[in-house]
C-alpha cells in the first residue's frame, strides 16, 4: 500500500508540473501546435479593421476591412492618413493593392497608378494627387465626401488666385475692356483768333505749359503773358474749352492699328479731320486752325514707350504730369518717353492704370501731320 499511494502520488505531481512545464516552453519559444486562423488582419493595420496605426515600412491603399477589400474612397496613389509619416511632399508609387477586387475599384474610379505628389486638403483631410499642376481626385464617383472635399479644397485654390486677380484689378481699374480707339474732341477756330495764322517757328517750343495738368484736366498756361508763340492766357484757355462763338466743338475718333506685333500705330500726313465743318476751310483747300484733345485711360505694365511727331503745338500727360512738350509751331517734329525710364518723375507703378491726356493744336496752313506710334497695347475709353 505505501508504494502504490507513492506512485499515485507521483501522477498527481506529474499532472500539477504539467501546465508550468508547457508554460515555460512557450517562453523559451516554443510554439504550441495551434490550427487558429487568420483573423483578416491587414499587416499595415493593427486590427481587422484597417483603421490602426499603419506599418511604416509597407505602402498602403487606405483604410482594409476584414476581407481584406478596398474601401471605394480609397486612392492607389496615395498614402492613407493612418500612416504617421504620411505628411510627405516626396512622390509615392503604389506598388501594390491588398487584392484584384482592390485594383479593379481603383481602375473603375479613375485613379491613377503613376507616380504622383501626395496633398492633404487641410480642411477635409482628404488625400488626393497632384499632376502636372491640377488636382485628380482618384476616388470613386460613389465616394461623393471624399470627391466633395478634395474639391472644395482644390477649389478654395483656384478661389484664393481669383481672389488675388480680384485685387489687381480692383488696382487697376477692374477688368480692363481695351480699345484701340481713341475718342477726341476737335474744335474748330476762326483764323482771326489771335493765335491762328499769326506765329511761326522752325523748332518745337518748350515751356508754354505748366508741368501739371490743371483741376479741370486742361493744360495750365504757364506765363504770365504773352510769349513768341502765344497772344496770352485768356486766349489760350479758348483752345481747350468750348467758347461761343469762338470755336466750335466737333467729336471724332482715331484708330490706333498694330503695324507689327506689339506696335500700335495712327499715321496721318494730311490731318484734315473737319474739312468743310464748323467755320469751314476759310478760303484755305483744308479747314485749319483746330485744336485737338485726347482723355484716355492706359495700363502701364513696364517697358513702354510713346512717340508722336506732328505739326504744330502737342502736349502729352501722363498721370497729370507733362511727359512730351512739342509746343508752339513749328514743322513736324518727334518725341519719344520711355515710361519705365520717366517712372519715378511720373508717380506711376507698373500693374496700375494711370490717365493720358493729349493736346495738340493745328495754327497755321500748308501743312498738318499727326502720328502716334506705341508699344502701349491696351487704351481704356474714360
Amino acid at each position: 500500500m505505501k508504494r502504490g499511494s507513492s506512485g499515485l502520488h507521483d501522477l498527481r505531481v506529474a499532472a500539477t508540473l504539467a501546465p508550468v512545464v508547457l508554460a515555460l516552453a512557450s517562453a523559451c519559444g516554443s510554439t504550441p501546435a495551434t490550427s487558429a486562423s487568420s483573423s483578416g488582419t491587414d499587416a499595415s493595420t493593427g486590427d481587422s479593421t484597417g483603421n490602426g496605426t499603419g506599418n511604416s515600412s509597407l505602402p498602403t491603399t487606405g483604410d482594409m476591412t476584414a476581407s481584406g477589400a478596398s474601401n471605394s474612397g480609397s486612392t492607389s496613389d496615395s498614402p492613407t492618413s493612418g500612416n504617421s509619416e504620411s505628411n510627405s511632399n516626396s512622390s509615392v508609387t503604389d506598388t501594390s493593392t491588398s487584392s484584384a477586387s482592390a485594383s479593379e475599384s481603383a481602375s473603375e474610379s479613375g485613379s491613377s497608378s503613376t507616380s504622383a505628389t501626395a496633398t492633404t486638403d487641410a480642411n477635409t483631410g482628404t488625400t488626393g494627387t497632384t499632376t502636372g499642376g491640377e488636382s485628380t481626385m482618384g476616388v470613386s464617383d460613389s465616394d461623393s465626401a471624399s470627391t466633395g472635399g478634395t474639391t472644395g479644397g482644390a477649389e478654395s485654390t483656384t478661389s484664393g488666385a481669383d481672389t488675388t486677380t480680384g485685387a489687381d484689378d480692383t488696382t487697376t481699374g477692374g477688368n480692363a475692356d481695351c480699345d484701340p480707339v481713341l475718342d477726341a474732341v476737335i474744335r474748330d477756330f476762326k483764323v482771326e483768333h489771335p493765335d491762328f495764322e499769326k506765329y511761326s517757328g522752325n523748332v518745337a517750343y518748350k515751356g508754354l505749359v505748366k508741368d501739371d495738368l490743371g483741376p479741370d484736366q486742361k493744360p495750365v498756361y504757364a506765363a504770365d503773358g504773352p510769349t513768341p508763340q502765344t497772344s496770352g492766357p485768356d486766349a489760350f484757355k479758348q483752345w481747350y474749352n468750348d467758347t461761343p462763338n469762338v470755336n466750335q466743338a466737333i467729336p471724332i475718333q482715331l484708330t490706333l492699328t498694330e503695324i507689327m506685333p506689339g506696335i500700335f500705330q495712327y499715321k496721318s500726313d494730311a490731318f484734315f479731320p473737319i474739312d468743310n465743318q464748323g467755320f469751314g476751310n476759310q478760303n484755305f483747300e483744308h479747314n485749319f486752325a483746330f485744336t485737338t484733345e485726347i482723355h484716355t485711360q492706359f495700363i502701364y505694365n513696364g517697358g513702354e514707350s510713346f512717340t508722336f511727331t506732328g505739326d504744330d503745338d502737342m502736349w502729352m500727360f501722363v498721370n497729370g504730369k507733362l511727359a512730351i512738350d512739342l509746343g508752339g509751331l513749328h514743322p513736324p517734329d518727334t518725341q519719344t518717353i520711355s515710361l519705365d525710364a520717366e517712372a519715378a518723375k511720373l508717380g506711376i507703378t507698373k500693374g496700375i492704370v494711370y490717365s493720358m491726356d493729349i493736346f495738340h493744336a493745328e495754327r497755321h496752313s500748308t501743312g498738318s501731320n499727326f502720328r502716334i506710334d506705341t508699344t502701349i497695347g491696351c487704351f481704356i475709353p474714360q
